[in-house]
């Protein structure tokens, strides 16, 4: 069937659905054999130049978060660009947007799994992994954020010599419990999942520390009826577990917001606002990873169209989301009657910081129309471009929300200009280096595709292409012999 597809830009098109069925997610006739090769392979030969070229450059940005983080510990929160009343900046900023990122994971691998939706299992490996890459990039900022990062411990209702306990009244302590949660959840289900392809590369393996490695990680894994029947019902609950994570997480980041008396900030629109948003800069994070990586390791018959496409429209759902939101912020504004909080919307599109407002906006709800065209969701180079400036948007939006209502709140007399310094934008482009190395190592040690998921995938679509042709032969045959009997009764 694959052969008889259409080519876009030299893809297969697997988009279209036909009326009697739909095609094939898996392409290029692939059996569980191509499959398991086509993945282990990644692991087991050498690494191409462009996953050098990759390593080296996120190593290279990681090393200014390796150089500016002890700085700013030795030296004070001073050489940042926090001032009175600015006094959450780059770090606040910084750690929503990368909670955000770490959300798609969850979506793909939790409700999806539950909703059975099958296109997930291309690309849910990968989403699970930059979840939890993208979370590791988030607990880096609490700690610094404070300025004394050898006391982080206090956060934690740990016993100590000074008989302390943390203040259970304060947000940035429930972001310690929602995070910490998030994270342990997310890094059993990544892992739990991985442990069948794990084994997998165990019982490939030649080199005797390789073996031992996978050997250990795969937990003893046999593949018996029995292991797959406990492993699939555990699994089945880690998603039931993992899916009010999707929703109460970020909800739980937005109230460090919504409880304060901020103008701008002390809204009850910011818990759905902020999933939408989350949703949102995932998905967009995936295809930013996903559109290279198929090229570099030869995925384009697992990671098709069909699947970037299916992403890409959920982009376009949850950026008029997130557009809906800051038309109804204005809107909340104005009704509510309240002239504080009427000025800092309006001064969000037209003050000091109408720049960055207005390249969130342009990110954020105008880029991720394009998408209404098939040809612009089908399109690697523009689905990249698109998913750049979304996750470009989303850091401006915590950028705009954290920024501007400390700059310019109640008191005009008390109003300051917020510049970061270049210890505040080095830190920040060091958090990437950080997601990325860790990113492009997952990709060469562990298995980059759920092969377990695609081969279920391949099976249904061999069963219902083998009662496609029974029916088809079936419905012949009757069409023929009505004939003849007709023929006959003449």
């Amino acid at each position: 069937m694959a052969e008889a597809l259409a080519r876009i830009g030299g893809e297969l098109d697997n988009t279209q659905d036909r009326p009697e069925r739909r095609e094939e997610l898996i392409l290029g006739g692939l059996n569980d054999t191509s499959i398991t090769d086509r993945v282990c392979g990644i692991v087991e030969t050498r690494p191409t130049k462009a996953w050098f070229l990759a390593l080296l450059m996120s190593l290279s940005v990681l090393g200014l978060l390796g150089i500016l983080v002890p700085y700013l510990i030795f030296t004070g929160v001073g050489v940042w660009g926090v001032n009175n009343p600015v006094g959450w900046g780059y770090a606040i900023v910084n750690f929503v947007f990368w909670v955000g990122i770490g959300h798609a994971g969850t979506l793909i691998s939790a409700i999806l799994f539950l909703f059975r939706q099958k296109w997930r299992t291309s690309i849910n490996r990968a989403a699970e992994a930059m979840t939890i890459f993208a979370v590791i990039c988030a607990g880096l900022f609490p700690g610094i954020h404070v300025g004394r990062a050898w006391f982080a411990y206090w956060m934690f209702p740990l016993p100590n010599q000074m008989a302390m306990w943390p203040n259970f009244r304060s947000p940035l302590l429930w972001d310690v419990f929602a995070v910490g949660t998030y994270f342990t959840v997310s890094l059993l289900f990544w892992y739990m999942g991985m442990i069948p392809d794990l084994a997998t590369l165990r019982d490939r393996a030649k080199n005797g520390i390789r073996k031992l490695a996978y050997g250990a990680l795969s937990m003893g894994w046999t593949g018996s009826n029995r292991q797959w029947h406990r492993y699939e019902r555990a699994y089945l609950l880690l998603a039931a577990l993992a899916t009010p994570l999707v929703l109460s997480v970020h909800s739980v980041v937005s109230f460090d917001f919504a409880v304060s008396q901020v103008p701008g900030w002390h809204t009850t629109i910011f818990p759905p606002y902020f999933v939408a948003g989350a949703i949102f800069s995932g998905f967009a994070m995936v295809v930013t990873l996903l559109v290279p990586c198929r090229a570099i390791f030869g995925l384009k018959e697992i990671i098709t169209l069909r699947h970037l496409e299916n992403m890409n429209k959920i982009i376009m759902v949850t950026g008029l989301m997130v557009g809906y939101a800051y038309a109804i912020e204005f809107f909340i504004a104005w009704y509510g009657g309240n002239p504080v909080e009427k000025f800092t919307f309006l001064n969000r599109a037209f003050g000091p910081y109408d720049w960055a407002y207005w390249i969130m906006v342009s990110c954020n709800v105008i880029s991720p129309q394009i998408f209404w065209f098939k040809k612009a969701r089908t399109s690697l180079v523009i689905m990249f471009i698109v998913s750049i400036f979304v996750n470009i948007g989303m850091w401006f939006e915590r950028f705009v929300i954290t920024i501007s209502s400390l700059a310019n709140d109640f008191v005009p007399s008390a109003w300051d200009y917020y510049s970061p310094t270049w210890v505040d934008i080095g830190i920040m482009i060091g958090a990437f280096g950080l997601f990325f190395t860790l990113f492009t190592l997952f990709c060469r040690f562990l298995p980059f595709i759920a092969m377990a998921e695609v081969k279920a995938v391949v099976a249904d679509q061999e069963h219902a292409a083998h009662a496609a042709h029974e029916s088809g032969a079936a419905h012949d045959s009757s069409s023929g012999a009505e004939p003849a009997a007709a023929g006959a009764a003449g």
